[in-house]
């Protein structure tokens, strides 16, 4: 989280001049800056501590949920998780100068100038702290959730792009960057800890936003990290197979994203935006609250907000879109019918808010497109490449099946599967390949800890025709292989990294980007031998 949040510096040098006998500092300066500190029962009322240990009535310079983060002063919570317990990491943050820990559980152990708070449950209390630590950001911003496998990032930059104007600067948190008003970083994450969602929404609240996107995984729903956020419109993209080795079945994947519309984080949003095309979207439509307001999108001549006449070409789309009060003719940039129910499912965002749908329309032409989702390379070769996140077996059969279509010559790929993540996806993404391109080029993803024989083994038993794919260990090898093969004509998919400019390993993250890499390739092949 470093540069994502800024610390109240002059309160953590008061704390760091602050002796471990005094309680209180003795200059002028400090004493005026720890008066003006928020105190730590501000933030945790009585009925939420089962028990604490220490001065609850004691200033705090800022919160912590990283050891190696803590700042002098800060309060730490302690996290359980998945790899590693949170208390283990306590003695390090109280080192570092934390003066207060929140905990499931109260050390046995404990140092006398620290105050202890035992609660429930340690991550839905950091949510309710930060977001009161920050004052309410949600509740100053229209804020649009966007959930579901796919499109999640595409539907938010569309949003954000529909929303903003020359005065008006929109706040995004998603998979690619943040956009916080005042800067734009990088992201690490899809959806945050609730921590940095918080301080990044004060952040565009302070730089003047007045609308934000998000990206909501069904991590971050499950894990309280936007618990309590109140959302103006939640929006439901679809549902296919993906992270079932943390939610083991659809229907507990399903259970978890619809949390979003039915109260389940705490708040309900306004208006749902469902994708009635889908057949989980279509049973969201029919669960959500009565007093949270529908609004459909799709193709089916049921759906609020609907495209007709749909034409897909291999530079562009066009389609009649239609909604309760009017009609327009578009013309976008987007390629594929998976991006027809993107399109939609921004504009149907746009139309719950209450904007203008033929402004908005009109600004849909406009959309240059997402980076690492369906981004043509062009370097003067006489062939497509296409680089897309593509890492699903629904989404890669979405990909070819719209490319296949399109594409007069051959169609390739370039895919992997990722490691130490769900192992029954992998023969399912080998056989949507195998079902739509011509040849494809198997090859590492992000391998992490898990090692790439195994990967390969579990991808082998989706081949049905062996003579169309071959098995590259190394990424660049493989995606170099794939362009001596494509002639005019062709179209070569490399899916699976999209934006990603690293690849993962064991111990180490190495610089790989693909759109990088192909442009390096065609240079290097299009230098003929003296």
């Amino acid at each position: 989280m470093i540069g994502y949040l800024t610390p109240n510096y002059p309160l953590v040098a008061a704390f760091r001049t602050l002796t471990p006998t005094r309680s209180r500092p003795a200059d002028r300066i400090s004493r005026q800056i720890f008066k003006m500190a928020p105190k730590l029962s501000d933030y945790l009322p009585e009925d939420e501590i089962r028990a604490s240990k220490g001065d609850l009535d004691r200033p705090i310079s800022g919160l912590a949920m990283d050891s190696r983060r803590v700042l002098p002063g800060n309060l730490f919570f302690a996290l359980p998780g998945r790899r590693a317990d949170g208390n283990s990491f306590i003695d390090e943050a109280i080192q570092r100068g934390a003066v207060g820990i929140v905990a499931e559980k109260i050390p046995a152990a404990t140092a006398a100038r620290v105050t202890y708070i035992q609660v429930h449950d340690a991550r839905r209390a950091l949510a309710q702290v930060s977001q009161r630590y920050f004052g309410f950001p949600d509740k100053s911003l229209e804020l649009v959730g966007v959930t579901g496998t796919n499109g999640k990032t595409t539907v938010t930059n569309l949003i954000k792009h529909l929303l903003s104007t020359s005065a008006q600067r929109v706040g995004l948190v998603g998979t690619v960057n943040y956009d916080l008003g005042a800067r734009v970083v990088p992201s690490y994450r899809t959806t945050p800890e609730s921590l940095e969602l918080f301080g990044m929404l004060a952040q565009m609240r302070d730089a003047g936003c007045r609308q934000a996107a998000m990206e909501v995984s069904s991590h971050g729903i499950d894990q309280h990290r936007v618990l309590g956020m109140q959302f103006a419109v939640g929006v439901f993209t679809n549902l296919t197979r993906d992270h079932l080795d943390y939610h083991k079945t659809l229907d507990a994947y399903f259970e978890v994203k619809s949390r979003l519309f039915n109260g389940g984080i705490g708040t309900s949003p306004r208006a749902a935006v469902v994708n009635l095309d889908d057949e989980w979207g279509r049973r969201l439509a029919a669960e959500v609250p009565k007093h949270v307001r529908v609004v459909t999108f799709g193709e089916s001549p049921e759906a609020t907000v609907r495209a007709e006449n749909v034409r897909l070409g291999f530079k562009g789309t066009a389609l009649t879109l239609v909604w309760p009060e009017g009609r327009a003719e578009i013309e976008s940039p987007f390629i594929g019918r998976y991006n027809v129910s993107n399109l939609l499912a921004a504009f149907a965002a746009c139309y719950a808010l209450g904007r203008d749908p033929a402004v908005i329309a009109i600004r849909l032409k406009s959309f240059p497109g997402v980076s690492g989702r369906m981004e043509r390379i062009e370097e003067g070769q006489p062939y497509n490449v296409l680089v897309d996140y593509a890492h699903t077996d629904d989404a890669l059969r979405n990909a070819l099946g719209m490319l296949r279509a399109i594409t007069p010559g051959r169609l390739f790929v370039v895919f992997g599967c990722g490691g130490n993540r769900d192992r029954t996806k992998r023969p399912l993404m080998t056989g949507a390949v195998q079902e739509f391109a011509d040849f494809a080029w198997a090859t590492a993803d992000n391998p992490r800890g898990e090692q790439l024989a195994q990967i390969f083994s579990d991808m082998k038993a989706g081949v049905k025709a062996p003579d169309k794919i071959t098995f590259v260990e190394d990424r660049r090898h493989a995606i170099s292989l794939a362009l001596d093969a494509a002639k005019p004509g062709d179209c070569l998919l490399i899916a699976g990294k999209g934006h990603e400019t690293y690849q993962e390993f064991a111990d180490t993250i190495v610089p790989f980007d693909d759109r990088q890499v192909v442009r390096e390739l065609i240079g290097i092949k299009a230098i003929k031998p003296a």
